[in-house]
């Protein structure tokens, strides 16, 4: 069991998703800082890509201004060291599969291990084709990290329950990242369906953006929430200013549900 896996199997955590480079490595240095700082269990770093297909609009012009600013995969690597050296925090990449193809499966592999990554998701590489990349990972100690949704049928969710390791994205909705104001009521049968595959620790994410919609995933039984395209919007409007106060407050949200998820489990 690798520390990703340790620390969400606690239950009550938050998964806070930043963009590696946006506005610059520098600032996204101090928000990734300014958001584990304030509480945030995991942070997720996206690694920019320029047709991000499973991404919204926020996400997505946070990628082009972190490219912009000269973000490319070797001075992500930088960044991750720095965050790694600095925290404890598990971390956890996401990008798409042609950057990883294009710097060749080993050296990603080799250098997510030495920059201190834990896990990494990969939203356009389905689990059909996905065995080499999990191999080279696994020899890395490096989690590969699943998406399921409410359309995956029960041959293949069993199929990825029993390849998963890490923690299981749950999407919460079909489509795009994005903020929403509400959970969608079927979220709960989604993780309903994948807890009788596997124990794994189960994260809910696409659309989550308050304390609110943090609380209902962890009534639903997640262990964990994840909040991306609101992180992602109040960094590029305010910086770190209030964006401590927001995370801080979704952090309390999940933490205050621990006792539910960790009941559900049961």
């Amino acid at each position: 069991m690798n520390e990703l896996e340790k620390t969400l199997r606690e239950g009550g955590k938050l998964i806070a998703f930043i963009v590696g480079g946006d506005p610059s490595p520098d600032k996204s240095y101090k928000i990734a800082s300014g958001v584990i700082e304030a509480g945030a269990d995991v942070l997720e770093v996206g690694l920019p890509f320029s047709d991000p297909l499973a991404d919204g609009p926020t996400i997505q012009k946070a990628s082009e201004r972190a490219l912009k600013a000269g973000m490319n995969t070797d001075k992500y690597f930088k960044l991750i060291k720095r965050v790694r050296d600095t925290y404890e925090t598990p971390l956890v990449c996401l990008t798409y599969y042609n950057i990883i193809l294009q710097y060749g499966l080993e050296k990603f592999a080799q250098k997510a291990a030495y920059s201190g990554l834990d896990g990494i998701i990969v939203p356009d590489l389905p689990y059909e084709e996905s065995e080499a990349f999990r191999k080279t990972l696994k020899k890395q100690s490096v989690d590969f990290i699943f998406l399921v949704a409410e359309t995956t049928p029960p041959s293949r969710m069993k199929k990825i329950a029993s390849a998963a390791s890490g923690f299981i994205y749950v999407v919460s909705l079909l489509g795009t990242t994005g903020a929403r104001k509400n959970v969608a009521a079927n979220v709960k049968k989604t993780i309903a369906r994948i807890r009788d595959e596997t124990d794994l620790p189960l994260a809910v994410g696409f659309g989550i953006s308050s304390p609110e919609n943090v609380s209902e995933v962890m009534s639903f039984g997640a262990d964990a929430a994840i909040v991306g395209s609101a992180i992602v919007k109040l960094a590029h409007e305010k910086g770190t200013v209030g964006l401590h106060d927001y995370v801080a407050s979704l952090k309390k949200a999940a933490a205050g549900s621990r006792a539910i998820a960790k009941h559900l489990r049961v």
